[in-house]
């Protein structure tokens, strides 16, 4: 065919695939104009008709509009430009398919109410800003006021949830999990005893020590107990409790007595908050991080090891 060949709508049609009610609708729109006219009246169209009916449709299928198709066809707007744009608008979409999505997952794994539903698809829609207000808010009713130096400082960072641009669903659902656990007033409670009990750890003693936590203690002494099957209850458990009571008042500079035994013991029963691994494990899910090991076995062996021998 050369370029003078002139085509109905419905050699258009078969050519391009396209209905004539779309052709014509197009053609009435002057995206696709009549070059000319039979001499019954209809409308006859160029070559050139079906490479601009071939490209509305791919534009089309990208999701662009008549009104910007147009422009695109008619040289008014660069095609790069709108592609550009239209792209960050698709980006845009993904990300909100991906909040429904993991909503929807998070409703339907946990069987939430409907009230808990409209909780949950809110804390998935804020934006960044809000996001990190949020999460400042919460680590500051856990850290706020409380003075060890700069330690707390790296604490902070590492309990700080940052979703990326471009989440995975996992990341978003794990997100709207943490989000959700960070509002429980119980749950700040209890990070805040924990926050309050490191402290008071690392203000205790001589100022001359490298100072580690209770928990670390626990976990570097009951580990093997655990791997050896030993009952928290029995005589065997004693030398490991010994040695852990032991590392503990020096650290913290006080006799290994039966008042020590007894802070200890209720500074592990705050930590052993089975909320507080959830949210680590939330946390690495969100930041991409590997997952990290639950010390809750070996505090819960301790704990265990440690009641049994503590009067009172």
């Amino acid at each position: 065919m050369d370029g003078d060949t002139m085509y109905s709508i419905g050699d258009l049609a078969r050519r391009t695939g396209l209905s004539v009610k779309v052709i014509r609708f197009y053609s009435d729109r002057g995206i696709v104009p009549p070059t000319g006219r039979s001499p019954a009246g209809h409308r006859r169209y160029g070559v050139e008709a079906v490479a601009r009916l071939e490209l509305v449709r791919t534009l089309r299928d990208l999701g662009l509009d008549l009104s910007t198709i147009h422009k695109v066809i008619d040289r008014e707007i660069p095609l790069p430009e709108v592609a550009a744009a239209h792209a960050e608008a698709l980006a845009v979409q993904i990300r909100m398919l991906r909040l429904r999505r993991a909503v929807l997952a998070a409703v339907a794994r946990r069987g939430s109410t409907p009230e808990e539903m409209g909780l949950l698809h809110k804390l998935a829609k804020l934006s960044e800003d809000e996001r990190r207000r949020l999460v400042d808010e919460f680590l500051d009713s856990i850290f706020g006021g409380l003075d060890v130096g700069g330690e707390f400082i790296g604490i902070r960072r590492s309990m700080t949830p940052e979703l990326p641009d471009n989440p995975e669903v996992e990341q978003v659902a794990a997100w709207v999990e943490l989000a959700e656990l960070s509002q429980d007033p119980d749950f700040r409670a209890s990070m805040r005893r924990m926050a309050q009990q490191h402290a008071a750890e690392r203000a205790e003693g001589d100022g001359t020590l490298v100072r580690r936590d209770a928990a670390a203690l626990v976990r570097d002494q009951a580990g093997s107990a655990l791997t050896a099957g030993i009952d928290p209850t029995s005589p065997a458990a004693d030398p490991i409790v010994v040695a852990v009571t032991a590392q503990y008042a020096y650290v913290v500079g006080r006799p290994d007595d039966v008042d020590l035994r007894r802070l200890l013991l209720t500074r592990l029963e705050t930590a052993s908050d089975a909320r507080r691994d959830s949210y680590l494990q939330l946390l690495s899910v969100v930041n991409g991080w590997p997952a990290g090991e639950s010390m809750a076995p070996e505090l819960d062996w301790f704990i265990q090891a440690l009641r049994a021998r503590t009067p009172g």
